[in-house]
């Protein structure tokens, strides 16, 4: 849903207070929080999987999930995949996701489970849609481009032939000096 904000500017994120609003845009974006923190404590968990998720999500309603992804990340509980989605902060959490999507990915594939398959694809798109749109940024700073080329191409390879993407992750790092850094 896309809010019109106080300043006239338009937005879909979490919490942005839609004109005319009398909601404190602080107080919007702490009540998510304290729902999770809320929520989390009810349920005394020590780990997000795909029940947690779900419930989560309908708890927190509406939220976004790249949101409500955010915000759980922040709590350092385990995560699960499809879930956790892709992180790509470093080269290092970017295979890590990858390849435990490619796991889930795989499990959906022998179980027959389309819309789980469906889903890790989905998350890898828009994983990789983010990577191109800071790359063609001009305001991203050149080293930070070519890192968040690279990333993308990483995930096209997932995309394109996730089973070959570990072998094919194995080689590029040993290959690629953009992947040293990180």
């Amino acid at each position: 849903m896309v809010r019109t904000l106080t300043d006239g500017r338009r937005s879909s994120r979490p919490g942005a207070v839609p004109a005319g609003s009398n909601i404190d845009p602080v107080a919007a974006s702490k009540s998510r929080k304290q729902a999770l923190r809320e929520f989390l404590a009810s349920r005394q968990l020590s780990a997000i999987g795909e029940a947690e998720w779900h419930a989560a999500l309908r708890e927190l309603a509406p939220i976004s999930e790249s949101y409500l992804r955010d915000l759980l990340r922040d709590t350092g509980l385990p995560f699960a995949q499809p879930y956790a989605g892709v992180r790509q902060k470093t080269f290092s959490e970017l295979e890590s996701d990858l390849r435990g999507m490619l796991q889930v990915y795989q499990e959906a594939i022998r179980a027959v489970d389309r819309e789980r398959a469906r889903y890790c694809r989905r998350q890898v798109i828009a994983a990789k849609d983010r990577a191109r749109f800071v790359a063609r940024d001009s305001r991203t700073a050149p080293e930070k481009k070519a890192r968040k080329e690279e990333m993308a191409h990483w995930m096209l390879v997932w995309l394109e032939n996730p089973e070959v993407f570990p072998a094919w992750v194995d080689v590029r790092k040993r290959y690629s000096s953009v992947t040293d850094s990180t």
